[in-house]
């Protein structure tokens, strides 16, 4: 069988450093390929080759070839590609306009040609979607409509570039099923994951990178199974290594308590949770599917999210409820670490002077002694200080939420919240962020840790699991019986489909 697309012997260089060196990819038709590999090891990089797009600046040698305008991208973040000012249905028309022009009864059979991409991308809902605009889409539904655009230009190829990266294992599955709907129609998909569970329910063939360069390549369940290389046994190793449960303690005191909390957008609940308490010492995991109102609980608690009913406690005091008109004590009692870690830092500062920053303004502590004990913070969480004293832009994803997280932990809180900050990344890079929290609870005692999260394996060693869904509260518990022994059908489902999900293999 003839490779639709090919790369060969591929170097990608900025300012005299390879990003991408040497790789090759050969794309069959109805196949997908994997990249697999750690944040900065060049999956990305090669993945856009595709497209003909590098970054500024690059020197670029080597071979690609390319089904002429026949490759489509469906990004990370979709919304940055949709135009926001214009309905899904006129984008698509206008996509499908150019193919149907010359054709008789084109605006009929624009219609059809749409509707039949939304179907193939599984958007059911296709008429009504038609009306709305991006922003009135979920971040699934965007990207499922830059599938269905490039599916509407004749795409050969697509490059899914991390396609499920902060969702939950119900949303996962209906990702793993659109796209191996897309491979059956003889279209190839180039997957570019850290997810190695959606990567052995998919992949054909994988290609494991470090570096720039691809370490190990082959069928997947060969190197799934029986990896050669000690990076891809690593990878492998650190997605099955567990964090040990908490050991058995008396429980901590309350720290803060959730009450009769209803949180709104506009005139529309979009939470309801009649009661919560976190206590010092423990992990208090969140958990549901994209939309379930996660970040938006998150949100209340550290002040980001005013409007709500109901009270949220600090120590039996309630909390106000917009971050403006908290005391300084009380903004540092409650420190948030966002998902997106690059987007919370000024690009144009060093990285230690902005995690500095933070005790010089809660605590009052004097810039020079701020400066070190943030160097020995960094220091503790691995990051070197010739490292923190550049730029963000410098710095891996996995090193800027470890400087996210010392940055918070330069206020002393009484209650952290992590939302999201494993996901996209690595698993070395996301067990080493958990071992880290885990290891924060042992040494201060008198913090409690909310993990918002999507991944159960994230969650298990949590000592107590709050199961979100359509905004209402729907379980909690401890850990182990939430997920051994879940009592809501939600959360059996999810449970259910992660396992299933993890030990799935592409048939």
């Amino acid at each position: 069988m003839n490779a639709i697309a090919e790369i060969r012997d591929l170097r990608v260089e900025i300012d005299g450093r390879a990003i991408v060196d040497g790789v090759g990819l050969r794309v069959m038709p109805g196949k997908i390929t994997a990249l697999v590999g750690a944040s900065g090891s060049g999956k990305t990089t090669t993945g856009r080759a595709l497209l003909g797009e590098y970054p500024a600046g690059a020197r670029v040698s080597g071979d690609v070839r390319v089904p002429d305008g026949l490759v489509g991208y469906v990004p990370q973040h979709p919304a940055a590609v949709l135009n926001p000012a214009r309905r899904v249905g006129a984008l698509l028309r206008d996509i499908a306009r150019v193919r149907t022009r010359h054709l008789p009864r084109p605006e009929r059979r624009i219609r059809h040609r749409v509707l039949e991409a939304l179907r193939l991308a599984q958007l059911p809902e296709g008429e009504t979607l038609l009306r709305r605009y991006p922003h009135q889409l979920s971040g699934g539904q965007q990207q499922r409509v830059v599938l269905a655009q490039a599916l509407l230009l004749g795409a050969r190829v697509v490059v899914a570039d991390e396609p499920t990266t902060g969702q939950d294992a119900l949303t996962k599955r209906r990702v793993v099923d659109r796209l191996a709907a897309v491979a059956r129609q003889g279209i190839a998909v180039v997957l570019l994951s850290h997810d190695l569970d959606v990567v052995r329910a998919l992949a054909d063939d994988v290609l494991v990178m470090r570096g720039g360069r691809v370490v190990e390549s082959g069928p997947a369940d060969r190197v799934l199974l029986a990896p050669r290389h000690p990076w891809t046994a690593e990878l492998l190793a650190a997605e099955t290594t567990a964090s040990p449960a908490p050991p058995a303690r008396a429980p901590g005191h309350p720290v803060l308590d959730v009450r009769g909390l209803t949180a709104r957008h506009g005139d529309t609940a979009v939470l309801r949770t009649p009661g919560l308490t976190l206590r010092t010492g423990e992990c208090q995991a969140v958990v549901g599917r994209s939309g379930s109102g996660k970040t938006t609980l998150a949100r209340c608690l550290a002040g980001l999210h005013r409007h709500y009913e109901g009270d949220v406690l600090l120590d039996g005091t309630p909390l106000p409820r917009s971050l403006r008109s908290r005391t300084r004590e009380q903004l540092a009692a409650v420190q948030y670490v966002f998902q997106d870690a690059r987007a919370a830092f000024d690009e144009h500062r060093p990285v230690l002077d902005q995690v500095a920053r933070t005790a010089v303004r809660l605590r009052a502590v004097p810039r020079a002694e701020a400066r070190t004990e943030a160097l020995t913070t960094l220091a503790s969480l691995g990051l070197a200080e010739d490292l923190v004293r550049r730029a963000p832009a410098e710095l891996s994803g996995g090193e800027l939420q470890r400087a996210a997280l010392a940055r918070a932990l330069l206020a002393r809180p009484r209650v952290l919240i992590c939302d999201e900050i494993t996901s996209g990344l690595d698993t070395v890079t996301r067990r080493g962020l958990l071992d880290t929290l885990d290891a924060l609870l042992r040494d201060r005692h008198e913090l409690a840790l909310v993990l918002i999260t999507h991944d159960l394996t994230a969650a298990a060693p949590a000592a107590r699991i709050a199961v979100l869904d359509a905004g209402e509260l729907v379980e909690q518990g401890p850990a182990h019986r939430v997920l051994t022994s879940p009592r809501h059908p939600f959360t059996v489902s999810l449970v259910e489909t992660s396992a299933t999900l993890a030990t799935a293999t592409r048939g």
